[in-house]
């Protein structure tokens, strides 16, 4: 992180539909301490911004390039609750 902090962190950056085409990396300026990823609708943003706008559903991260992941949805996540008890009881 020493890095990071040196250089300015590095952060995919995009909104877009599809998770594959997120492959813009921006150097965050000053302020902005954190990479970000949300999905909202299905459509997934990324980018810098200040830690204290972190907040659910908006995922953050510190690290360089740390935002890579694909943002799970709610319904993406209820999804692999309901798979995972099911498995239990089969």
């Amino acid at each position: 992180m020493i890095l990071s902090t040196a250089c300015g962190l590095r952060c995919y950056s995009c909104v877009t539909t599809n998770p594959k085409a997120c492959t813009r990396i921006s150097l965050c300026p000053g302020p902005l301490d954190r990479c970000f990823s949300t999905m909202v609708d299905g459509h997934i943003t990324k980018g810098c911004r200040r830690n204290q706008y972190c907040i659910k559903p908006i995922s953050c991260c510190g690290d360089d390039l740390c935002n890579s992941a694909i943002p799970a949805s709610g319904s993406v996540i209820l999804l692999l609750v309901s798979s995972a008890i099911t498995t239990l009881f089969l």
